[in-house]
């Protein structure tokens, strides 16, 4: 018979590096035609840094993202940014790409309010133009404030630093401390069908709810919910280094399964917002987390299908047939 069952799992997974200094620096350049160029030392890997910290400084300037470039992890020429590990770089780099951008964004303000004729205080930057509060005809493009600066010979450029607000060290005997200056939280559901005679099952779906923070660039976080559940599944259900001996037996492809497109259940995600007043612009990361609760979830909803449990990674058919006969005294 083909028993239905779901399966809950809960995480909370820390922004950067455990109770260790994890700082990041960026540069942000703006040329005379209102351009800018970021330097950031942060490797994208394929998560989508590169878009985000880009995002991240266009806001801060009041530009379009199209207005912003960027060069990243090249060793000769950016900052240092940290390594592309704990999902940490849109939290720490995008505070130093935002602190960075925020100077330059206070050299165009000084100029702007040389140039209107108005106080400091009272202007505001939006889609390209740097105006009067409550006067937007009143106002001046950002391409032209630069113009200003360059032609008596004042560059922009900037820099900034972020290291998240956490303490260096954790009590010795207890651990007791607070590690991180942020936390990301997840619940997922995976929902599978269960052959009750012969162990055999699949996942139907799995519902993904992740609180990020400030969402950035939706698409993106889409993409490494959907990956990192993928990744959980492949951890879940398939994956199993054999070793005998201290020596790796299965060292293919073809005897390490990872999941490919065909083992891919439908995912929902959901994204929670709820800003990180320490992050920019109350964003956290997303990169780890999708990929922590999925096989907790799967072993919980293979036990609400049938009343087995499974302690063992991966879980396979044969394992849930065995445990079934052993719950049924056979």
């Amino acid at each position: 018979m083909i028993k239905k069952g779901r399966g809950f799992a809960c995480i909370y997974f820390g922004m950067g590096n455990t109770a260790k200094p994890n700082p990041a620096s960026a540069y942000v350049e703006m040329a005379e035609d209102g351009s800018v160029l970021v330097r950031s030392g942060a490797a994208d890997l394929g998560q989508g840094s590169d878009m985000v910290l880009t995002q991240i400084a266009a806001e801060t300037l009041g530009l379009e993202p199209q207005s912003v470039s960027i060069i990243s992890a090249d060793t000769l020429t950016t900052p240092e940014a940290g390594n592309s590990s704990a999902s940490r770089q849109t939290y720490v780099s995008g505070n130093a790409v935002r602190l960075a951008a925020e100077e330059a964004k206070r050299i165009l303000l000084r100029e702007a309010s040389e140039l209107l004729e108005s106080n400091l205080d009272d202007l505001v930057l939006e889609n390209g133009q740097i105006y009067v509060i409550g006067s937007p005809d009143r106002g001046i493009s950002i391409q032209k404030v630069c113009a200003s600066l360059r032609g008596r010979g004042e560059l922009i450029t900037a820099s900034g630093y972020f290291n998240p607000p956490t303490p260096h060290m954790l009590d010795a005997e207890t651990g007791a401390g607070i590690p991180y200056g942020a936390y990301h939280y997840a619940t997922q559901m995976v929902e599978v069908q269960v052959d009750d005679e012969t162990g055999q099952f699949e996942v139907l779906r799995v519902v993904a709810g992740h609180d990020v923070g400030r969402v950035v660039n939706p698409m993106a976080l889409e993409g490494q919910i959907d990956g990192g559940v993928v990744m959980g599944l492949g951890f879940g259900a398939l994956e199993n280094l054999v070793v005998e001996d201290g020596v790796v037996k299965n060292t293919g492809f073809g005897s390490y399964l990872l999941p490919t497109s065909l083992d891919a259940a439908p995912v929902e995600a959901i994204l929670v917002e709820e800003p990180e007043p320490t992050g920019p612009f109350g964003a956290k990361g997303a990169g780890e987390p999708p990929a922590c609760p999925t096989a907790a979830a799967l072993v919980s909803a293979i036990r609400d299908a049938v009343g087995v449990d499974i302690t063992s990674l991966p879980v396979t058919a044969e394992k849930v047939y065995l445990a079934l006969k052993e719950l049924r005294g056979q």
